[in-house]
């Protein structure tokens, strides 16, 4: 393959991937994110966030049209459909993320892939063929952005433009040109600041609503002959320039049809951000071994990877559920007291008085062998002194839900349709159809809808 740029390169292999050319593994763990998304999405129902931003959407298209919004059970646009389903994906915190890039692929590409496949009449391995391409895609550019990004940038609103617009792409069957020139156009819209957990606001589901929309949006351009800046990663005014002090352009190419990057995101166990389940797990390990209860807790330590503390460290007294996830001696505290921070733990106690005193025992510090592990792995080690004085350590290699520690298909059923119930989105009859229709995909000549 003769290229000029890493752009082009990852372009022509968004453009040509055919679904014969992806190990039936790496398929098979596509069908499980897209379940696992589905019932990320179907649990957004009914949040305030979501709701206000699917009023808004619904307004802008039409009310009958060929894609699904899955929380209402109605149809409309792509466009409005993929922002409302990718909105309605991020606010639970339980759906998947890639280590490496600290992106969450699946809020992002299987809301703009889904709607376009139903609104083309794509089959269903088309539909799963997209998806990978958007996740190897928005994956690359994610590890390519680095560290220093995701300091300051909400990776999954920047890169989920490209992620999206490649999966978008492909179903549009769009040459490596055209592809090149969403990427540029999709790269030229990426956005989304991390300023908004300051102050417990709703702009989460903003990133991944416009990211979904601003991604198909390049596509459908490009295919109609709407140009892109074609070095919109690497040029000298291009992403890296503007949001990066420590991008790797060998990342975008890195083992482009032989590493799969999808097969390598992890299942989210905890409902909260990713970087609370290391010390969560591991607390919880150190709570079983020690025979331990939450009143015997005197102080805990998290050792923790300073992507850690840039996202939790300004969430010291959380006000609302959602703020909650992303504070550190919450989840802690939830997992001490209840043994998890499922939805439900943060809806009836992030506020509790218990809760509220274990979690002021919480402390992160910045560990040297969890920061240098980080993002490829994510270790997570505590120390906690006991109230009568024993210091205890616990430490887990490999939280729940990554590759080396995932969820069975068992697990993750059990996990959608618990989310499809937690506000109603899908009773467990509806979701065992569904989930029927997930594993079968790969043989519909037309990709379904997932619920009557």
């Amino acid at each position: 393959m003769k290229t000029t740029h890493p752009e082009l390169q990852l372009a022509e292999f968004a453009a040509t991937l055919e679904f014969t050319d992806v190990p039936v593994a790496v398929v098979r763990r596509s069908e499980d994110l897209l379940l696992d998304w589905a019932g990320s999405a179907l649990a957004g129902k009914g949040a305030r966030a979501v709701e206000t931003l699917a009023r808004f959407m619904a307004a802008q298209g039409p009310r009958n049209g060929p894609a699904e919004v899955l929380i209402h059970r109605t149809r409309s646009s792509p466009l409005v459909a993929a922002s409302i389903n990718a909105a309605a994906s991020h606010v639970a915190e339980q759906d998947d993320v890639h280590n490496g890039s600290v992106f969450h692929p699946a809020a992002v590409v299987f809301p703009p892939a889904f709607a376009v496949a139903q609104a083309l009449a794509r089959s269903g391995r088309e539909m799963l063929l997209a998806a990978i391409v958007g996740y190897e895609v928005g994956i690359r550019v994610g590890e390519f952005l680095g560290r220093s990004h995701y300091k300051v940038f909400h990776t999954t609103g920047t890169a989920g433009t490209l992620a999206a617009a490649a999966a978008v792409g492909r179903l549009l069957r769009l040459n490596a040109q055209q592809m090149l020139d969403a990427f540029g156009s999709a790269g030229t819209q990426s956005a989304g600041l991390w300023e908004f957990l300051r102050d417990a606001a709703d702009s989460k589901q903003l990133h991944t609503a416009h990211a979904a929309g601003a991604g198909l949006t390049a596509a459908y351009l490009a295919a109609d002959g709407f140009s892109g800046a074609r070095r919109i990663l690497t040029g000298a005014q291009g992403l890296a320039a503007g949001m990066s002090s420590d991008a790797d352009p060998a990342r975008l190419t890195d083992g482009l049809g032989t590493r799969w990057a999808t097969a390598e995101t992890s299942f989210k166990y905890h409902a909260c951000c990713r970087h609370t389940h290391p010390a969560a797990d591991a607390l919880l390990r150190v709570m079983r071994e020690q025979g331990l209860q939450a009143q015997d807790i005197g102080s805990v330590t998290a050792q923790v990877h300073q992507g850690a503390i840039d996202v939790l460290g300004p969430v010291l007294d959380p006000r609302t559920v959602h703020q909650a996830k992303f504070s550190m001696g919450t989840v802690l505290a939830l997992v001490a007291l209840h043994g998890r921070a499922g939805l439900a733990e943060f809806d009836a106690h992030f506020r509790d008085p218990a809760v509220m005193a274990v979690r002021d025992k919480v402390r992160m510090v910045l560990d040297p062998e969890v920061d240098a592990a980080y993002p490829t792995r994510w270790i997570g080690k505590v120390v906690v002194v006991t109230r009568d004085g024993r210091h205890v350590e616990g430490r887990v290699d490999e939280p729940k839900g990554d590759p080396g520690n995932t969820l069975s298909r068992a697990e993750l059923e059990d996990k959608a349709i618990r989310l499809a119930q937690y506000r109603g989105g899908a009773t467990e009859t509806e979701m065992r159809t569904l989930i029927g229709k997930v594993w079968s995909l790969a043989d519909a000549a037309v990709t379904p809808r997932l619920l009557a």
